[in-house]
């Protein structure tokens, strides 16, 4: 096998023909500025052909199911290894998806519940123990038998349940016994002689058990062979008649119950066979009847299913404990807790030693498992975390926790951005669990602006110079120490090397009067926290993951003034109050979703920059001679759409088995517009020519309209030039949508009195567009806007005029306050993650 990946003519998107070689089982990491062909030539290219010449590698059948894979625009490329790719969309929405289930912890778990779990009855919550009629011989004889002389005895009386809690007078089965050959009845408690009539009220509720036999058992000494033999034959009765349950009551008043199947013996709970499917929410064996399994009161409700109240599951399986836990609880430790719960079970006094030497490899499976996701620093995590609410860093771990515990040799792993989310305290985790993987026999190759990451990397690509058309070639490339000595011309390595960097302020802006309060925040792992928040400021919140910053900003400040300001419906997480909301006008949450629910919306619609075009369009002189008005120019109506796409520019193209094809419109050739609409020029270029267009471009060519310069112009500032006008929204990153919408509120009238709300801006963002971001909240803060950031990334952590910092830990030893003030003071703090590593950059 060869030991480079040769890459000889790249053009995927804006890649300029690129060639080059990159070391095959290393670490490789490429950089650049957003939008400068990173992922383009990783993922789109590199990843791409390496997953489509797998595929192609397997049987028809098997390809029918995988579907076609378009061929990336490249000449060649040897050295290949079958791909996996490790993105941020990974989570999935299925409401039923959890932690545990995406690593397969929770398969484990229901075979370890279904092969050492003890079952508890569900009405009266007595263990039920199932046992061959050998050992239940065994144990009567054990009941008294080894307490004393062998010349002394002791009567053990061997019950049949025969009636359990039913009414009725029961006159014909007691007559029936009589005449069997039995002598004396318990009913309700009271012995009774069948030779004498029993009266029972009809409606009252009873249990009979027929007397089998007294046995004289000695107290010590051998157990006689005749007296075993009667034993024997008293438990193999009652059991006939007991319906495989028997009690016994020794002359001291002890009573015990046995049973050869998982039925209580005390009120007769039978339990269904426990098996691995009993503890699954997806199966009719195991979910509970009422939600089935999905723990609501509906498909998208918030409200617990008022049944099972949550848990999922029906009430035998719930009813099943290890180490006195059920499944459920188990599953709401966190992965920390549950690696600790694994480790405690060995000398656990309700787990026998069968137990363990049975559990012992599947337990060595949960462990790995729970290993893995705190090597990725996912310790604060609970296993029943719904998938859905991971955030993509969260959920980029977990399946790279999922891959190093598949042990795979000689893949090739392609990675986004593995530190979002991330605090540089848990970086040195993930980049030693990257160096395992590698190390295993793999290729790493990882998109990254993380100094910690990239400098730890075998193997450096920068792509550049620029971002967009800019962009796309190879500015420099090599082994890490090298192209940090060698290669002036990189941006990336004059950021690296300190040649250039984000500068400290010279002095901060000072804190006022004017501020927010929160009072007892108590939501998820927050411990009754009250912080305030300065107003008019740029103030971060910091701390490691899983600290209970996204729970502060998000679900408690966000929430309470959007519902305070806006009237929005969603409710705020668990606090007192909040004061000070008086000073702020209106809140605005800047996240990384989408710009538009639709591939139709684009960087034009949402800025509201088309409107202004269209208008445009339809003041030309051919517009008004045609009676063309402004709707004729929007590919969402009818009117001037071509109507054989509706406007998309593409035709999708229904597969049935196969995944959905997407074709260029062969009507419009992705014009989106019809032939009429498209005679209409303005400046020499119609409206489709004016979305193909990129932000710089139409930056020069509507220079000259005031009310479309100034919005690309902040488009432009913000470090989006390259993207075209008409750029689907389903194509956009998450940093991209988040600094479009930032983009947006920069063009607007200003009131001030605004409070932004950003969680990770930095996603995505490179070094030198980190610097433009810095300039951008501080152009709003001068503007009389507060900023509220969440943030790991120290060049704009460092810049902030207050930080809040939570910790010390994640999950349960977080939710506290650790430390507040400028950057200087959170430095100087001694019990503060965050002003450990904030000490060196200040």
């Amino acid at each position: 096998m060869k030991e480079l990946i040769t890459i000889k003519g790249a053009r995927e998107h804006n890649l300029k023909n690129i060639s080059l070689e990159i070391p095959r089982n290393k670490m490789v990491v490429f950089t650049g500025l957003s939008g400068s062909g990173k992922s383009s030539l990783a993922f789109d290219t590199i990843f791409a052909e390496g997953q489509r010449r797998y595929v192609e590698s397997l049987s028809a059948y098997a390809r029918q199911f995988l579907g076609v894979m378009e061929k990336p625009d490249v000449d060649e490329i040897e050295g290949l290894s079958p791909a996996i790719a490790i993105d941020q969309k990974a989570h999935s929405a299925n409401p039923r998806s959890t932690v545990a289930t995406i690593t397969e912890i929770y398969d484990y778990l229901r075979v370890l519940y279904a092969r050492i779990g003890r079952p508890h009855c569900v009405l009266c919550e007595r263990p039920i123990a199932k046992m061959a009629p050998e050992e239940i011989v065994s144990r009567v004889i054990a009941t008294t038998h080894g307490e004393g002389a062998a010349d002394t005895f002791e009567p053990v009386l061997v019950f049949a349940p025969v009636v359990f809690g039913r009414k009725g007078e029961y006159y014909q089965l007691l007559y029936d016994l009589y005449n069997s050959g039995f002598q004396r009845v318990r009913v309700d408690g009271k012995m009774h002689s069948l030779k004498e009539r029993v009266n029972l009220s009809r409606y009252k509720v009873h249990t009979i058990e027929l007397v089998v036999d007294e046995i004289p058992v000695p107290k010590g000494g051998e157990i006689a062979k005749d007296l075993r033999q009667r034993v024997a034959e008293a438990v193999e009765t009652a059991l006939s008649y007991g319906n495989g349950v028997l009690s016994v009551k020794t002359k001291a008043g002890d009573e015990f119950t046995f049973s050869t199947s998982h039925a209580c013996a005390y009120d007769g709970f039978a339990f269904p066979e426990i098996e691995p499917r009993l503890f699954s929410f997806n199966s009719p064996y195991g979910y509970c009847p009422h939600c089935t399994g999905l723990g609501t009161e509906g498909l998208f409700s918030e409200e617990d299913c008022t049944k099972c109240h949550g848990a999922r599951l029906n009430p035998a399986a719930l009813h099943v404990k290890v180490a006195n836990n059920n499944i459920v609880e188990f599953a709401a430790l966190s992965i920390e807790q549950a690696m600790q719960w694994c480790i405690d079970l060995d000398g656990h006094k309700e787990v026998s030693s069968q137990d363990l030497e049975i559990s012992v490899l599947v337990r060595k499976e949960i462990f790995s498992r729970l290993e893995f996701l705190m090597n990725v620093g996912l310790h604060y995590l609970t296993l029943d975390r719904k998938a859905g609410t991971l955030s993509g860093g969260e959920a980029q771990r977990i399946r790279l926790a999922s891959q190093l515990g598949s042990r795979l040799v000689g893949a090739m792993y392609v990675l986004d951005e593995p530190t979002i989310g991330l605090h540089q305290r848990d970086n040195e985790r993930l980049i030693r669990t990257l160096q395992e993987l590698r190390d295993l026999g793999n290729t790493i190759l990882v998109v990254e602006h993380d100094e910690d990451l990239i400098l730890a990397s075998d193997y450096l690509v920068d792509i550049g110079p620029g971002a967009g058309v800019h962009g796309g070639h190879v500015v420099a490339a090599g082994p890490i120490p090298e192209v940090l000595k060698n290669s002036p011309q990189s941006l990336t390595v004059q950021y690296l090397t300190r040649a250039k960097k984000i500068p400290v302020p010279k002095e901060r802006r000072k804190v006022i009067q004017e501020k927010l309060t929160v009072i007892g925040a108590t939501e998820n792992n927050l411990k009754n926290v009250t912080v305030e928040i300065p107003l008019r400021r740029f103030v971060c919140v910091t701390g490691v993951s899983g600290s209970g910053k996204s729970t502060l900003v998000n679900e408690i400040v966000y929430r309470s003034l959007a519902k305070h300001l806006q009237g929005s419906t969603a409710e705020p997480g668990k606090h007192n109050s909040i004061k000070g909301i008086d000073w702020l006008d209106k809140v605005l949450m800047i996240d990384q979703g989408a710009i538009g629910r639709t591939p139709r919306s684009n960087p034009a619609t949402y800025t509201g920059t088309f409107n202004y075009i269209r208008e445009l369009f339809a003041a030309t002189p051919e517009a008004r001679m045609r009676g063309y008005k402004v709707g004729r120019f929007s590919f969402n109506v009818k009117g001037g759409r071509c109507e054989n796409c509706e406007g998309n520019g593409q035709i999708a193209i229904e597969m049935h088995f196969l995944p959905t094809v997407y074709v260029t419109c062969d009507v419009c050739h992705g014009n989106r517009f019809d032939h009429e609409t498209l005679q209409v020029v303005y400046k020499g270029k119609n409206i489709a020519e004016i979305l193909r267009m990129t932000i710089e471009e139409a930056g020069v060519f509507f220079k000259d309209i005031p009310w479309i310069d100034q919005r690309l112009k902040v488009l432009n500032e913000v470090g989006l030039g390259y993207l075209t006008l008409g750029q689907s929204a389903t194509t956009l990153s998450g940093g991209e949508a988040q600094r479009i919408k930032l983009a947006a509120e920069l063009a607007r009238r200003d009131t001030g009195k605004t409070l932004f709300v950003l969680d990770e801006p930095s996603i995505g963002l490179h070094y030198e567009d980190i610097r433009k971001l810095i300039d951008l909240l501080n152009r709003l803060v001068q503007k009389g806007n507060s900023i509220l950031i969440i943030e790991h990334n120290l060049d704009i952590i460092k810049v902030a005029d207050w930080i809040i910092d939570l910790g010390p830990e994640g999950g349960a030893g977080g939710g506290t306050i650790v430390a507040t003030g400028t950057p200087e003071d959170v430095a100087k703090h001694p019990k503060s993650f965050t002003g450990e590593y904030l000490k060196k950059l200040l």
